[in-house]
C-alpha cells in the first residue's frame, strides 16, 4: 500500500487508507519522537502498577490494561523503527471523515473504556451498598 492511497473496503463508510502519524491521537504534539518514548516509559511503569495492585477479580480492568500496554508497545516499535506510527483504518460516518487509526489505537481505546466502565459499576456498587444501610 502505498502512502496516502486510499482503498474503499465499504463504498462511503470505511477504507484503509495508508498515513504516517508522528504524533499522537489526532496527529497532535506532532514530531515530539523524544516526548512519546518519555510517556511510553512512565506509563509502563504506571499500568504495571497498577496491574499489579488491583485484585485479581477486577477482570475488566486487569485485561483492559494489558490492552493499553498492548497498544502503546505496539505504537512504541512503529515509533522506533519507523519514526512515526502507520494508521490505516479511515471511517467516513456521517459525511464526518474521522480521524485515521489503527490496531493499536483500538486496543488502547477499549482499554481505557474497560477499566473505566468497570470502576464505575464498582462504585454504582458501592453506592447501592450505602443507600441501603
Amino acid at each position: 500500500m502505498s502512502y496516502g492511497a486510499s482503498y474503499p473496503i465499504i463504498d462511503n463508510f470505511f477504507y484503509f487508507t495508508y498515513i504516517h502519524n508522528t504524533g499522537a491521537a489526532w496527529g497532535i504534539l506532532e514530531g515530539r519522537l523524544n516526548f512519546f518514548f518519555l510517556v511510553s516509559i512512565l506509563a509502563t511503569i504506571g499500568i504495571v502498577y497498577y496491574f499489579i495492585q488491583s485484585p485479581s477479580y477486577q477482570k475488566l480492568t486487569r485485561f483492559g490494561l494489558i490492552l493499553v500496554l498492548s497498544g502503546m508497545i505496539g505504537n512504541l516499535i512503529d515509533r522506533i523503527a519507523f519514526g512515526y506510527v502507520r494508521d490505516f483504518i479511515d471511517f467516513l460516518i456521517f459525511g464526518y471523515n474521522f480521524p485515521i487509526f489503527n490496531v493499536a489505537d483500538m486496543a488502547i481505546t477499549i482499554g481505557i473504556f474497560l477499566v473505566i466502565f468497570e470502576t464505575v459499576c464498582e462504585e454504582i456498587k458501592i453506592w447501592k451498598l450505602s443507600k441501603s444501610q
